[in-house]
C-alpha cells in the first residue's frame, strides 16, 4: 500500500462523504463507541522509517504490528517504556496512538502521549500533515501530534509516528505484600513519596503486587527496605504481561462478567483517592490512579461516585454503550472539540461518532 492510495481513498471518501472505519488489525475494536462506515485497513501501510538507537528514537509506520516495532527495539535492549496493551497479542502502531493506552509501567515512566514525538498524517482533505518531530522540545504553539493521541481515530488517518524508546532495566523484582485495598493505598502513597524504584503496582483480591526496575543496587537496597514476598521472574514477567494485555485472570473474569450483562469500567482518579466502596470486582495499578471495576451498577451513579472522588469514569467494555464511553463534556470543551474535529475533517469521514456521538 502506498500514500497515494491512501490520500484517493480519503478524497474519494471526502467527496462522496462516506464514512471511513479506520482499522488496523481489530484488536481494540471493542473499544469506544460503535462505529460504521467503509473498512479502511491500514495493515498493508508498514515498516521501520528510521530508528536511531543512540538517540533513543523510532520512526514508523501506522500499519506496522507493535509485536515487530518491539522486536527490532529489543535487538537493541530497548523498549516501549509506557508498555503499551496488545490485545490478544497484536495491535498496531496507528491503532496504539489512537486508542492512547498505556500499560503497567506508566505511572513511573510516563504516558503513549509523553513518549510521542511527532505524527504525519492526512487531514479529511486529504492533505498530508507533519507535526512535532524527533525531539522533545520542538514544539511550538499548540502540540497536535499528541492531540492525537486517544483521538480514536476521528482527526484525521494517522500514517507514521515517532516515539522516545527507552533502555530496558538492568535490575527487576516483583514483591507480593497482603493488604486490604484501603491498607494498599495508603502504602502506596506513602511509598509513593520515597526516593524508590518502583517501576509498576497492582492491587487486586487481597495483594498488592510491586515491580521494582533500575539498577542492581537501587532494586536491592529498596527491596531490604520494604520487605515482601519475592515472586520468582518467571511468575512475575508472566504477570505483568498479562495484566499489560489484559490477559490475566482479574481481565478473563472481566470478559466473562461483561457477556453476562456487566460493565468493566476505567476509572482514573487521583492517587490519594480513598477506596471507591463500589458493588463488584476492583484491580489498582498506577499507584491508585487507575482503577477497574467490573460492576452491574447503573453509569449515572458509578459516574457520580467517582466526580465525588475527583476522577472520571471510562466505560471500557460492555454490550451496552448507551450510557456513553466516555465522560460527557462541558460545553464549553465539547464545542473546542467540535471545532478541531471541523478543522480537520470538515465533512466528517474519519471514525463517525467513535470518540462521541456527534464527533
Amino acid at each position: 500500500m502506498q500514500l497515494s492510495d491512501l490520500r484517493e481513498r480519503v478524497r474519494a471518501a471526502a467527496a462522496s462523504q462516506t464514512p471511513l472505519q479506520v482499522r488496523g488489525q481489530g484488536s481494540k475494536a471493542f473499544y469506544g463507541q460503535h462505529v460504521g462506515g467503509e473498512l479502511l485497513d491500514m495493515r498493508g501501510f508498514t515498516g521501520i522509517s528510521s530508528y536511531e538507537p543512540s538517540e533513543l528514537v523510532v520512526s514508523v509506520k501506522a500499519g506496522t504490528p507493535i509485536a515487530e516495532l518491539e522486536a527490532l527495539l529489543a535487538t537493541q535492549n530497548q523498549h516501549l517504556g509506557f508498555e503499551p496493551p496488545r490485545f490478544g497479542g497484536g495491535g498496531t502502531v496507528g491503532g496504539m496512538v489512537a486508542a492512547g493506552l498505556s500499560g503497567p509501567a506508566r505511572a513511573a515512566q510516563g504516558s503513549l502521549r509523553d513518549h510521542l514525538l511527532g505524527v504525519a498524517m492526512l487531514n479529511g482533505r486529504a492533505e498530508a500533515l507533519n507535526f512535532g518531530g524527533t525531539v522533545m522540545k520542538n514544539v511550538a504553539g499548540y502540540d497536535v501530534s499528541r492531540a492525537l493521541a486517544g483521538s480514536m481515530g476521528v482527526l484525521g488517518l494517522i500514517l507514521e509516528v515517532s516515539l522516545k524508546v527507552l533502555p530496558r532495566p538492568v535490575a527487576m523484582a516483583t514483591l507480593r505484600f497482603d493488604l486490604r485495598q484501603d491498607l494498599a493505598l495508603q502504602q502506596l502513597n506513602r511509598w509513593g513519596g520515597l526516593p524508590l524504584p518502583i517501576h509498576a503496582s497492582a492491587w487486586w483480591d487481597g495483594a498488592l503486587v510491586l515491580r521494582l526496575a533500575g539498577a542492581e543496587a537501587a532494586v536491592r537496597a529498596a527491596h531490604a527496605q520494604l520487605g515482601g514476598e519475592v515472586i520468582p521472574e518467571a511468575m512475575a514477567a508472566a504477570f505483568w504481561q498479562g495484566l499489560r494485555d489484559h490477559s490475566d485472570e482479574f481481565f478473563q473474569g472481566a470478559e466473562r462478567a461483561v457477556q453476562g450483562g456487566a460493565k468493566l469500567w476505567r476509572l482514573s482518579l487521583p492517587s490519594t483517592a480513598p477506596e471507591l466502596k463500589l458493588p463488584g470486582e476492583q484491580l489498582i495499578e498506577w499507584g491508585g490512579a487507575q482503577r477497574w471495576v467490573t460492576t452491574p451498577l447503573p453509569a449515572a451513579q458509578l459516574r457520580e461516585a467517582v466526580a465525588a472522588a475527583g476522577g472520571h469514569a471510562t466505560l471500557f467494555r460492555s454490550l451496552d454503550k448507551s450510557a456513553g464511553v466516555f465522560t460527557p463534556l462541558s460545553a464549553p470543551l465539547l464545542r473546542i472539540h467540535r471545532e478541531l474535529k471541523k478543522s480537520f475533517d470538515p465533512q466528517g469521514i474519519f471514525n463517525p461518532g467513535r470518540l462521541y456521538p456527534d464527533l
